[in-house]
């Protein structure tokens, strides 16, 4: 059997999700089937005695008896003996071995055999739905294939997915999954994305579009050219993040692993004080009788329920976000979204569409083609949405050489192209350098991009970009679910309020530096309580760490801000942002149910204990019943569904 998950419930070590045992090895099936040998010998005995009136003399009944504890508690046994060795007195294992010995020394050896049978039959259904929880969570995510096909030398090879080098052509062919991130180099394809988004529809990309791996090629072969290695793709480190939930806990969890550190020692206390004192104050006093009772005391104390439902728990609530394309990246953020009072959102790549469009462009003092070369240049540079707009629109492949290219966050790029100095970017970045540009400009709704060169204007390019498909329904969704939505956005105030005027959202502020959105989400937490910061680019990331959940646009988001937030929406779709606060809430509730039947079952089987109206058997059930029925409330948030 084992056990190892348990020891931060009793106070002195923290094992790791990833360390729970029950493999399917052969030491693992020895110990089911000792554990079944002692179930079917406590039964014959049982059957025997009150169905057929058979007893067998004292020496019979303590030999098969104890080969029956043996087969049942040898590991808890062994356990115990390993703690104490290490100078861990007060655990669990300790106190079922204490509990079961003396029903023995008492003679009730049927009872401490049960004590011993069906507390470890808890514990395999603890263990077997912790290793279910992350077999889940496992298989929503693990979809990498090992190997991939690759063209080396004129012909195509089977290799290992970590031995391909940046640049190299793979091919997927259909019902393959994507090894490696890269650029389709075929015209066009579709690809099931559920794995790393949650939804079923294909998604087709074109030629030049990014295709992560995880991906599903549904209908054509596929060249790529990888641009991510093996350990960087978006999927390994989704991965990575994945691993690391498991073992983030949540202040609920970090509670408990505490409270069981006092609450053990104090019931060992407890049951000792309830077998001596009443000798000072009973006149009948009887040892065996209010030792009986210490020791049913013990056996109810034995914090199982709690300690395995609460982690599991979060595991479901993980898992369950993970099956809906959301990523938490730990239990503690399950518990924070579910708190929150106020969701501000970033305008661009997160209710837009984030896919902008070149609408016109208009240059100064130089020609449309080298405004363009300049322009589409310099923004190759960057990995923003609009200079990806700029740069499709230029659309030739070849470039001139940038020298000291810089992207300057919340403003623009700026760069040396053919000895020339360009500015490429919004207003702030020529206030900033102190160069002037025609005052109409200001006047138009959409965004505008400026170019300069040498610290002259030299024209600029209209773009657009759309709402997202649910865009509306999401911020109407939040709002009659009780949460303020806010806007906060680097783009100007005229195009700002534009688009929270269509969506109905009040508080929309514009013309924003990273560091002003900053500032502006500090004031919101004074303000309303608990904030959540919905962003996706690069100037994001800094109002995304500091925010109470920052929660990331993984689609089209950066690579820093998927790092930075707590939580990642892989389909980038708003509506996702109520479904994440649905999971954290769930969570939340789910596992205070388990607190509260846990502890309220407890404390009333322990004072029927210490009055005597309770047996070890009635111990021994109400302890694993309530396990039980916490483990399956626990397992329940799996299945759930967010809407």
């Amino acid at each position: 059997m084992a056990h190892s998950h348990h020891s931060d419930c009793c106070g002195h070590e923290t094992v790791p999700p990833q360390a729970v045992v029950f493999k399917a090895d052969e030491s693992s099936w020895r110990a089911h089937l000792n554990l079944i040998s002692a179930f079917a010998i406590l039964l014959i005995m049982l059957v025997l005695l009150y169905g057929f009136n058979i007893q067998f003399p004292n020496p019979i009944n303590l030999t098969v008896y104890s080969l029956a504890w043996l087969l049942a508690g040898w590991q808890v046994a062994k356990m115990a003996f390993r703690k104490v060795k290490h100078g861990d007195v007060f655990n669990e294992f300790v106190l079922m071995v204490v509990a079961t010995t003396g029903a023995f020394l008492l003679g009730e050896y049927s009872e401490g055999v049960a004590v011993m049978v069906f507390y470890s039959i808890g514990e395999w259904f603890q263990d077997a739905a912790v290793s279910r929880a992350k077999r889940n969570i496992k298989s929503l995510m693990d979809v990498r294939p090992d190997h991939v096909t690759v063209f080396r030398d004129g012909s195509s090879e089977t290799v290992p997915s970590s031995t391909v080098k940046l640049n190299e052509i793979i091919q997927v062919k259909p019902g393959e999954k994507v090894g490696l991130d890269g650029e389709l180099l075929t015209e066009s394809a579709s690809f099931n994305s559920a794995a790393l988004t949650g939804e079923s529809q294909p998604d087709t990309k074109l030629k030049g579009q990014q295709v992560l791996a995880g991906m599903i090629n549904l209908n054509t072969p596929v060249d790529l050219k990888v641009n991510a290695l093996f350990k960087d793709s978006r999927l390994s480190r989704i991965l990575e993040m994945v691993q690391d939930a498991t073992s983030r806990k949540s202040r609920t969890q970090l509670f408990i692993s505490r409270f069981a550190k006092v609450y053990t020692p104090v019931v060992f206390f407890l049951a000792f004080a309830l077998c001596t004192l009443p000798y000072f104050f009973v006149a009948d006093y009887n040892f065996n009788t209010w030792f009986y009772r210490s020791l049913v005391f013990l056996v109810i104390s034995c914090p199982c329920a709690l300690v395995v439902s609460i982690p599991l728990g979060y595991f479901g609530g993980i898992g369950l976000a993970s099956r809906n394309g959301i990523l938490f990246k730990g239990g503690n953020f399950l518990d924070v979204i579910a708190k929150t009072d106020v969701v501000v959102m970033d305008k661009t790549g997160t209710l837009t569409q984030g896919v902008f469009k070149v609408l016109s462009m208009e240059a100064d003092g130089l020609s449309r083609d080298t405004l363009l070369y300049f322009a589409g240049t310099l923004e190759s540079q960057s990995g923003h949405p609009i200079a990806r707009a700029i740069t499709d629109y230029y659309g030739k492949p070849e470039k001139g050489k940038v020298l000291n290219a810089e992207e300057l966050p919340g403003m623009g790029m700026r760069g040396r192209i053919d000895d020339q100095l360009v500015l490429i970017g919004n207003y702030r970045l020529f206030e900033k350098y102190g160069i002037s540009y025609p005052d109409h400009l200001n006047q138009i709704a959409e965004t505008v991009i400026l170019v300069s060169v040498n610290n002259r204007y030299a024209g600029n390019f209209r773009i657009g970009d759309e709402l997202k498909a649910d865009a509306k329904r999401a911020v109407n969704d939040l709002m009659k679910s009780g949460l303020k939505v806010v806007m906060l956005s680097g783009d100007k105030q005229k195009v700002v309020s534009s688009v929270a005027l269509k969506l109905g959202i009040e508080e929309a502020y514009g013309d924003l530096m990273p560091e002003d959105k900053v500032k502006n989400l500090q004031q919101l937490k004074e303000k309303y309580g608990v904030v959540a910061f919905v962003g996706d680019g690069i100037n994001d990331a800094p109002v995304l760490a500091i925010a109470d959940a920052g929660i990331a646009m993984g689609g089209l988001g950066t690579d820093a801000a998927i790092e930075t937030a707590d939580v990642v929406i892989q389909n980038d779709q708003p509506s996702k942002i109520l479904t994440s606060i649905r999971a954290g809430k769930i969570t939340r509730s789910v596992v205070w149910q388990n607190i509260a039947l846990a502890m309220g079952v407890k404390i009333l089987v322990l004072i029927w204990g210490a009055g005597g109206m309770a047996n070890l058997w009635e111990a021994v059930i109400a302890d694993v019943g309530v396990a039980l029925l916490a483990i399956l409330n626990a397992v329940r948030i799996q299945r759930v569904s967010l809407g």
